[in-house]
């Protein structure tokens, strides 16, 4: 039995796999600050995974009972973050355009993401062991 197989439990794995890689890019944005021609780059996550529940992707899937079955519908319904770089604006005469105000919110904002995801993640999992043990 997959108990960690569930579509709301792989949406928060793939919001935590998002909030770590928007971490990186963040931190390579500021530590770049100050470096000619440096454009910054962003994550792409909610965006993808709200396009997602919307419906651009079927909604019946088959059941695998077997590893030997064919996968049938989507086989992950959980996108991947996508790193993309802003090419079109420049903040200083160096040609750099990370705004290190507006970074340092991203960071934060994230951090508060990044810690809703994990006690999210934490009730599930509390709820599953108080659904086993039977208390």
């Amino acid at each position: 039995m997959d108990l960690l197989n569930s579509v709301s439990f792989q949406r928060l794995e793939g919001g935590l796999q998002a909030a770590n890689a928007r971490q990186r890019v963040i931190a390579n944005n500021i530590a770049n600050v100050d470096t000619p021609y440096f454009k910054r780059s962003e994550v792409s996550f909610e965006s993808l995974l709200q396009q997602e529940i919307n419906g651009s992707s079927p909604q019946l899937r088959g059941r695998v009972t077997d590893p030997r079955h064919f996968a049938i519908g989507p086989t992950n319904s959980v996108p991947d973050p996508v790193v993309t770089e802003d090419q079109s604006t420049a903040m200083n005469n160096n040609m750099n355009n990370v705004d290190i105000d507006r970074e340092m919110s991203a960071l934060a904002d994230n951090q508060l993401q990044y810690n809703a995801y994990i006690q999210q993640m934490n009730d599930q999992i509390k709820m599953m062991r108080t659904a086993i043990e039977g208390r």
